[in-house]
């Protein structure tokens, strides 16, 4: 999700019939094949691997280093108390700790992919594992981020597979797996764009149609064997929606548009893989909202005792976590154990709250990839 401090609330369901209806008329291009023959850049000729690469685009909840340090302003993930818990030093991950990534990277017993901004001081056998390309404030369309957007993240994938191509020769492996993250930047944009709420659902059917173009890149032109991508989060639930509540309940509008987001999403899918044989959807909606909405039941809160607020709050609602005044002086609270937090900032959950969501998928990833 974006950095930047988002919007407070999506449109009332007015739009929703409209939207839904919509969404089953989303049209998906066909993508053109790649002329010549697919290869596995990064990858070691024709002796078999121990993990098939993964290749990972999308938004600060996959970023692992590749948003530049700008600033603690602008790339608060850069600097403290951004990765405290791990590696105890900010990495530029938006979190305390592992984000999305580092956990489907553990479901599938392999290391963390290299960020594409790291990849030079990488080996070639962690190269041959894949690579992260996915950028903090990066939507499926442009978010006014100055972000390589989804399109752009495998346009350069592309560029470096052909490159591999050139200088290796062809391969007729298959290229590996993607994961796709999006958590919703398109919207916030379009809600700040606007300057209002109706901007936000008219956009999904757009973002949607978009982000199924991009899948069937991934699989008809990139060669992805397998492609996940998972769907919206209750973004209503986020702290940034919370605040106004005095954190005390979610946003239902924004979580509104986060459900109409996961049903068009869900339609497209089954559009593009009616066997379920390539694409799988990631359900992280399903365990945040067990977490969020039914936090007081303690079957489901995960061991969560704050679950709305986050462990690293600004004192003003325009600030952000790691904020300083020109003194150096701390303009945030953080609290005494991440662990019992589920988000970290106002956008982005703790490495706690990423464990707690991946241990509910770690079987349906791993019985995927066995096929």
């Amino acid at each position: 999700m974006d950095h930047r401090r988002q919007s407070r609330s999506l449109p009332s369901m007015a739009a929703a019939g409209a939207l839904l209806c919509l969404a089953l008329l989303v049209v998906l291009p066909s993508a053109a094949s790649a002329d010549g023959c697919k290869s596995e850049p990064g990858s070691s000729g024709g002796r078999r691997r121990k993990h098939e690469p993964l290749w990972v685009f999308g938004d600060s909840y996959a970023d692992t280093g590749n948003l530049g340090d700008l600033g603690r302003e602008l790339t608060h993930s850069w600097y403290r108390p951004y990765g405290e818990t791990f590696p105890r030093r900010p990495t530029g991950r938006f979190s305390d700790g592992r984000v999305l990534t580092d956990f489907v990277a553990s479901a599938l017993g392999m290391p963390t992919p290299v960020a594409y901004k790291g990849r030079r001081r990488a080996s070639r056998d962690r190269l041959a594992l894949g690579m992260n390309f996915a950028v903090g404030g990066a939507g499926v369309l442009d978010t006014g981020n100055f972000q390589r957007n989804i399109s752009a993240q495998i346009d350069l994938f592309q560029a470096m597979q052909q490159q591999q191509q050139r200088r290796r020769g062809c391969h007729g492996n298959d290229t590996g797996t993607a994961l796709v993250v999006v958590s919703g930047n398109d919207y916030a944009y379009a809600v700040d764009k606007d300057n209002g709420t109706s901007a936000a659902i008219a956009y999904i059917p757009t973002v949607v149609r978009e982000l199924g173009y991009q899948l069937r890149r991934l699989r008809d032109e990139a060669g992805m064997r397998r492609v996940v991508v998972t769907n919206l989060h209750p973004m209503g639930c986020t702290p940034v929606f919370t605040r106004p509540l005095n954190y005390t309940g979610c946003d239902p509008l924004a979580n509104a548009g986060a459900t109409q987001h996961n049903a068009a999403l869900q339609f497209v899918l089954a559009a593009l893989d009616p066997g379920n044989a390539t694409f799988l959807l990631l359900d992280v909606h399903t365990p945040f909202a067990a977490i969020l909405l039914d936090g007081d039941d303690k079957d489901t809160s995960g061991g969560f005792t704050s679950t709305l607020r986050p462990c690293c709050e600004s004192f003003s609602p325009d600030g952000y976590c790691g904020e300083q005044d020109e003194n150096g002086t701390r303009q945030y609270a953080l609290c005494d154990d991440p662990r019992r937090y589920f988000y970290w900032d106002d956008v982005h959950p703790t490495q706690a709250a990423w464990a707690a969501v991946a241990a509910t998928f770690r079987a349906t990833v791993k019985s995927f990839m066995s096929t």
